[in-house]
């Protein structure tokens, strides 16, 4: 326990420092508070042609979660690393008692508890508002989204070794946006797609944790699928933290 206390305190006091950061860009704490609601208002009136008002709800409120994750955990990670690297502050941290991890871990911190608070909101709030019932089997919506911050936390790392400036962020986080909103059924199932393109599309990044997201909150899914969702997402949550380890960049780029 003793060994444990000192690394919670670093996590906290870097995420205090993070926070701080965040809430003095106005233009980033706009983007993680606003944008993934009004895309789900927006993207609500899209799914109209889809049968039954409960399937709209429903779509809608688990695509919200996952472009909450997209949006205010992923974006926003991507520029404050770079952002952080830049300004040579993980540099200095370094220097000091703090480990590589509880850097990380600190400045995700507040884009993880923003995202968690979001999409509580969004669960309870969206439900009633859209007369759709609330999610089927909650521990596994709630594993679902908590290994989904895990992997986004993880790939945003990684994204920003290749990221020079922050200003260049909304282009190298794009390719993982579209191809998750595309391919990973966000807000249309992927049944409708090829045989192969559909088994092409399972293996993308987010596709397993949307896969539990859609199971936690609905229910009815088989076994083979929740065993096959959970392997993809603890596959790319093993393969991003040694992306990590082996290319995260600490010092500027020059």
């Amino acid at each position: 326990m003793t060994t444990l206390t000192p690394n919670a305190r670093r996590i906290t006091a870097l995420g205090r420092f993070e926070l701080t950061l965040l809430v003095r860009n106005r233009a980033a704490l706009g983007v993680a508070l606003m944008m993934p609601l009004l895309m789900v208002f927006v993207l609500r009136s899209s799914l109209s042609g889809v049968e039954g008002a409960a399937a709209v709800g429903e779509a809608t409120l688990t695509g919200g979660i996952g472009m909450v994750l997209l949006l205010v955990v992923h974006m926003n990670l991507v520029s404050a690393y770079v952002a952080r690297r830049e300004e040579l502050v993980l540099k200095r941290l370094r220097t000091g008692e703090a480990r590589d991890l509880e850097i990380l871990a600190g400045t995700a911190l507040p884009a993880a508890c923003l995202a968690l608070g979001q999409i509580a909101v969004l669960a309870v709030a969206g439900a009633l508002a859209l007369d759709v019932r609330m999610p089927q089997n909650p521990l596994l919506l709630t594993a679902a989204v908590l290994a989904g911050l895990l992997l986004l936390a993880a790939l945003s790392a990684v994204t920003s070794s290749f990221t020079r400036t922050v200003e260049t962020a909304g282009l190298t986080t794009l390719p993982l946006f579209l191809a998750t909103v595309l391919g990973s059924g966000l807000f249309a199932p992927t049944d409708s797609l090829p045989d192969l393109a559909a088994s092409l599309c399972e293996l993308l990044p987010l596709s397993g944790v949307m896969t539990l997201v859609r199971a936690g909150w609905s229910g009815g899914a088989e076994g083979a699928d929740l065993l096959g969702a959970g392997l993809n997402a603890l596959a790319w949550i093993v393969i991003s933290v040694f992306a990590v380890q082996r290319w995260f960049r600490w010092e500027p780029r020059r």
